[in-house]
């Protein structure tokens, strides 16, 4: 079945389904789940216990996040995954700084239920929160999982889209994507999508994002690493 406009920008979820019947489970696409279980199982069998941070996440939540951090109500991290005082910058400036860390709503990968940010829960100490910065899966707490993650997650149907920083988004070592299903639902999605998405939404900013969409498109929605090694 063809992916609807609603589906592809985070307005439908028609598709999703929980990840396991705890409250308030996270959600992803209903191709994904089998192999996000086998990942997870392969996970555990070499001593980590991967948790999902953030699975699918919706328009209006995206929209929300995006709103919170123009409006300097959100924290907004610099290059160096540093503190920024947004408030003092300029709207354009504002919306580069926020794509760097967060996608626009309509957007984001997490929409379509392939994408989710994990991490390995015993590596946490009791208390600590998880900060899903370069820093803490580079040589912090999460940093075995992480070599584990990008050795392992191809076996089981998973890239890391953004392994490396090429200029768009920022690296993110704790986002994995379903390779068969995202590749299909990019290939569905467009620009046009994006931009009727973008009217008819009360984001902070929009006429700036409207003016340069075509940049924002090609900088941090098909700007993606490529898929090392997979047997799909």
């Amino acid at each position: 079945m063809t992916p609807t406009s609603a589906q592809l920008t985070g307005q439908d979820g028609s598709v999703l389904a929980p990840i396991n019947n705890q409250p308030n489970a996270p959600c992803l696409h209903q191709a994904v789940l089998a192999d996000f279980a086998a990942l997870q199982q392969a996970a555990s069998q070499a001593g980590f216990t991967l948790m999902v941070a953030s699975g699918y996440r919706s328009f209006a939540r995206q929209l929300a996040i995006w709103n919170g951090k123009f409006n300097g109500e959100k924290p907004v991290l610099d290059a160096d995954s540093q503190p920024l005082d947004i408030t003092q910058l300029s709207d354009d400036a504002r919306v580069k700084a926020i794509l760097r860390w967060s996608a626009l709503p309509g957007a984001s990968r997490h929409h379509w239920g392939t994408d989710l940010d994990v991490y390995d829960k015993r590596a946490l100490a009791p208390h600590q929160r998880l900060a899903l910065t370069p820093p803490e899966y580079d040589d912090g707490p999460q940093a075995a999982f992480s070599q584990w993650l990008k050795t392992h997650a191809p076996q089981w149907g998973f890239f890391l889209p953004y392994a490396e920083d090429k200029g768009g988004v920022a690296r993110e070592p704790w986002h994995i994507s379903h390779i068969a299903t995202s590749a299909t639902l990019l290939s569905a999605f467009s620009q046009d999508m994006l931009a009727n998405a973008i009217g008819n939404a009360p984001i902070c900013g929009k006429r700036t994002i409207l003016d340069q969409l075509d940049w924002i498109y090609s900088t941090y929605v098909t700007n993606l690493c490529e898929v090392e090694q997979w047997n799909g």
